[in-house]
């Protein structure tokens, strides 16, 4: 077979195999026998293998995966994955109703649909082949997982049809199906191996898998519900999704229009009644606006869309035994209470602890050693104690006292007037607070070192760390000798540790784990004072100019520069070369706008929303989310939301076009 004739009877293979994975996983319609596929999978692979020329990551042949160790590199999103704003009241859902319409007018459709426990993912598409596949991470960036995502067989590898954007990103959910989760679960307990507790922390853990080819063999699906970022292809939210489904991908049939806010209510009941028969879990029901026109018109706020609310279905509850209460330090030193109880069924997971939160919180609900106690399950990952069954209670059961010490360095604690928390102070000699601040300053957020809480707590164990300073110092002839370490992992440490020197000061900052300092304070405080000696040298009134920056935050700052061991560390960590100034402000271009803010409304032709809040802060202006008395300026695009529209006007504040915003700056 020549060259030619290859490449022809390749891309043949390849056509019939995608059509047919898509009608077997898509469709739930096969119309071939397994047999009959894997010989042409079978033939193309040859083909493959002889003529590695026409290779093509998207092949049908790559759905199996690779054995080689996946290393998770994280990139920007184009869009935010913004998370939605919660409810569990229908009260609220009213007052979303509202809010909408008294934006966009009485006449409103909403799309309901549901909303998936599982993983969220944004895949990238170029020339109708996937390209990138980015968990949600932080919102802003997202790790490439995009080998692992190949071998979800839902997943167009290459789409359908013809109109679709050359360039576009589609958002979904990858799940585990339940009788795809039951399956695994049985030939895990059959290897002796532990089962997965449920199917959402079984599809996270195997969307990060490192070997892609055991990523293959677990029966992943994905489900998608949305397109970001180009709108002009489409006028409502249910036509882009039924777009979608055309090019391939798999879209739900369980979605409804609703023309009405009983409409609404009624796909609420109808789902909380019949979600056990899904063939997939879910959590509740998101809501959005359906045409995309109104949803610009109504916009984000900085973490929500202003269109889209999600439904939570109520907590699931059980009643169990209080048999012993731990207590555990975290790196700031506040003490939290678990509850240990008899082993209970909830939600599909056996229940052995749960929270308590504080001391409050047990005064509050009167906890008592060997109650019974209800615990409820609503999203988080330890559940927690809501009551307790007092006509149940043995009356020889004594109100429970809380500790007075360090259960782990045995410090007095202490607890400020103002917070719920108990705060063990021993803040250098608690082994659990100095690991708890070693793996903040690791984090990816931070200094993102490539490193496990295992391998922190393994090296301080054996003595090679006690503060952030010693990762620096590492003695990597010691660290390849230990348990769990070899040549290669010891090397990835090193040029991670290495890489780390060149981490930017508000990252660094935000390393160091100053109480109330988080990333925004962080960046905030390095944009004020530039580099870390002169914020040393602030003084609480000097700290307190700067936006947000209250009184608390200030004293936390200047209480944690006093210290002479956090000064000693400091200059251990300048000595290794660590980022402490802005070498070259990516803040500021100009002060043209210095002192001025400024309200963002509408949809813009030449720069998006983002962009222009970016060019506002590198001017020396200040974003602001609502308008007040203060604001110097609207920059409106088109579909001002009119209420915003008339609250300036009736404030006197000058409104700006684009065009006028972009001569301000020149």
């Amino acid at each position: 077979m020549t060259p030619e004739q290859a490449k022809v009877k390749i891309e043949e293979f390849r056509k019939v195999l995608h059509r047919h994975n898509y009608n077997y996983y898509v469709q739930s319609e096969p119309t071939i026998s397994d047999f009959e596929f894997d010989r042409i999978l079978s033939e193309l692979q040859h083909l493959e293998e002889e003529f590695p020329e026409y290779n093509d990551e998207n092949s049908p042949t790559n759905r199996v995966g690779s054995d080689l160790s996946l290393e998770f590199e994280s990139f920007p999103h184009r869009y935010p994955m913004l998370s939605l704003g919660n409810t569990y009241s229908k009260e609220e859902l009213t007052e979303f109703d509202q809010r909408v319409r008294k934006v966009t007018g009485d006449d409103v459709t909403y799309f309901c649909e549901l909303k998936y426990d599982g993983v969220a993912v944004a895949l990238t598409y170029t020339s109708g082949k996937l390209t990138m596949a980015l968990t949600r991470g932080d919102g802003t960036r997202g790790d490439d997982v995009t080998r692992n995502i190949r071998t979800i067989r839902s997943i167009p590898l290459q789409l359908q049809g013809t109109r679709y954007p050359g360039l576009f990103e589609i958002r979904g959910e990858v799940i585990l199906p339940g009788e795809g989760f039951k399956k695994m679960n049985r030939e895990r307990e059959e290897k002796g191996e532990p089962a997965f507790a449920n199917p959402r922390n079984a599809a996270s853990g195997t969307i990060k898998m490192q070997n892609s080819s055991l990523v293959a063999q677990r029966p992943l699906d994905c489900l998608f519900y949305y397109i970001p970022g180009e709108q002009q292809f489409f006028d409502t939210q249910h036509e882009s999704l039924e777009r979608a489904r055309l090019w391939g991908f798999k879209i739900p049939p369980y979605n409804k229009l609703a023309h009405s806010l009983e409409e609404v209510f009624e796909y609420i009941d109808h789902l909380e009644r019949t979600r056990s028969d899904l063939p997939f879990e879910i959590d509740g029901v998101v809501i959005k606006v359906d045409s995309i026109r109104m949803q610009q018109q109504l916009g984000f706020t900085a973490k929500t869309p202003r269109w889209a609310i999600s439904y939570k279905f109520k907590a699931e509850q059980a009643v169990t035994r209080l048999v012993s209460i731990d207590f555990q330090v975290g790196r700031t030193g506040a003490i939290t209470p678990v509850a240990n109880l008899e082993p209970v069924q909830l939600a599909g997971t056996t229940v052995k602890r749960a929270s308590l939160h504080n001391a409050d919180q047990i005064s509050k609900l009167d906890v008592r050693i060997r109650d019974m106690v209800y615990v409820e399950k609503g999203g988080e990952i330890i559940p927690k104690i809501v009551g307790v069954t007092l006509e149940q209670r043995d009356p020889n059961n004594s109100p429970f006292q809380f500790i007075t010490h360090c259960p782990e360095c045995g410090t007095l604690l202490e607890k400020e007037e103002d917070e719920a928390a108990h705060y063990c102070p021993n803040t250098t000699g608690c082994p659990p607070q100095i690991k708890g601040r070693i793996e903040h300053f690791i984090s990816r957020k931070a200094m993102d070192i490539n490193a496990a809480e295992a391998t922190i707590d393994l090296l301080f164990r054996e003595g090679l760390i006690s503060n952030t300073s010693d990762l620096y110092t590492l003695d990597y002839d010691q660290v390849v000798n230990l348990e769990r370490f070899g040549e290669k992992s010891t090397q990835n440490l090193q040029e991670s540790v290495k890489a780390s020197k060149q981490v930017p000061f508000p990252r660094v900052l935000y390393a160091l784990g100053i109480r109330y300092v988080g990333e925004t304070v962080a960046k905030k405080l390095a944009k004020a004072f530039l580099n870390l000696d002169n914020l040393m040298a602030a003084d609480e009134s000097a700290l307190e100019q700067v936006d947000e920056i209250g009184e608390r935050i200030a004293q936390s700052v200047i209480a944690y520069f006093e210290n002479p061991l956090n000064q000693s560390l400091i200059h251990q960590l300048k000595t290794h070369g660590l980022q402490f100034e802005l070498t070259s402000s990516p803040f500021t271009l100009s002060n043209t706008l210095k002192g001025k803010s400024f309200v963002i409304s509408g949809v813009f032709e030449k720069y998006s929303r983002e962009e222009l809040k970016a060019l506002i802060e590198q001017h020396g202006g200040k974003n602001v989310a609502s308008i007040s008395s203060k604001t110097d300026f609207i920059l409106a695009g088109e579909n001002m939301g009119p209420s915003k529209l008339e609250k300036a006007q009736k404030l006197g504040i000058p409104i700006l076009t684009e065009n006028e915003f972009i001569s301000m700056l020149t």
